[in-house]
């Protein structure tokens, strides 16, 4: 008995020195291109991660420009996160300059891409995977792995809470599903301005008509805004939705041409700061999908 209880004893010592030493590792500073990427990175990482967003809340990350302080805060990062699919051009070769040789998670790894033809004629690849949450459950657990991978000590935490956090993506999938589940599949329309919303679209059976292509460079073309007004008018679409970070210029004047009003703002690329409507790539959706119904009810 006294063997049993000593065993016990020394087993609880090396668990609670185990979680000391990590308790004094200090956190692994990690680099996110973007806010949703990084809100993604602070759920699964929790205090064992110091995170940074190169595009900061509010900020277009198909517009990025480096400033000088990104390219210190790179070379001294453990572990960079970026969403692939051909987000982040300008930010792989900051990388490269920064002298960064850490190792980078790809967190749409895994992901079936979509592909959208844009106005020009052009086949490209659609980089908002996050839009379909199963593919940001996908995300959670390619980040988990990469954490683990990055940070040894803290791996099994990791790992926990990155399923976890897939768990709850998930549920909200579930939820915005029962949100449209009434809606008349005739009415699933919704007009943006950027075609970001494309996943979103293909996954809850959504018709997404958008003024701008794939990314926000690129400009609308008078064809191909007159274009949309007419079906606009055709389908008698309510709401024209104006994205976070795009000019409010597009909306509003597709808006007054298709006799439509302007809805409230929308979060797709960007979060919110953290005092606003969407802080969280969670939050997102519970921001995004009432406004969407609204406007397909009339």
């Amino acid at each position: 008995m006294r063997r049993r209880d000593l065993m016990t004893g020394l087993l609880t010592l090396a668990a609670a020195r185990a979680t000391a030493a990590r308790a004094d590792t200090p956190p692994l500073p990690v680099v996110a291109s973007f806010s949703i990427l990084a809100d993604m990175v602070r759920e699964v990482g929790g205090p064992g991660v110091a995170v940074t967003s190169l595009v900061p809340p509010d900020g277009d990350p198909h517009e990025y420009e480096p400033k000088p302080s990104d390219l210190r805060t790179l070379a001294a990062a453990g572990l960079l996160v970026v969403n692939g699919l051909g987000l982040e051009g300008r930010m792989t070769r900051l990388a490269d300059s920064s002298g960064f040789r850490g190792p980078v998670c790809v967190a749409s790894q895994g992901v079936k891409p979509r592909t959208m033809t844009e106005d020009g004629g052009a086949t490209v690849t659609d980089p908002h995977a996050w839009q379909d949450p199963r593919n940001g459950a996908l995300y959670a657990r390619n980040i988990a792995a990469a954490l683990a991978k990055a940070d040894p000590a803290r791996s099994d935490a990791y790992r926990a809470a990155g399923e976890r956090y897939a768990a709850a993506i998930l549920e909200t999938d579930a939820w915005v599903a029962q949100q449209f589940a009434p809606i008349p599949q005739a009415r699933r329309v919704i007009v943006t301005t950027h075609d970001a919303f494309g996943y979103f679209g293909a996954r809850y059976g959504i018709r997404v008509l958008a003024a701008e292509g794939i990314s926000t460079d690129a400009e609308p073309s008078a064809k191909g805004i007159a274009r949309l007004v007419a079906q606009v008018k055709r389908e008698h679409v309510r709401a024209v939705f104006l994205e976070n970070m795009t000019d409010p210029r597009i909306a509003r004047a597709l808006a007054k041409e298709a006799g439509a009003a302007v809805g409230e703002p929308v979060y797709s690329d960007a979060l919110s700061p953290p005092d606003g409507p969407a802080p969280t790539y969670l939050s997102i959706f519970r921001h995004n999908v009432p406004l969407f119904v609204a406007a397909m009810r009339g």
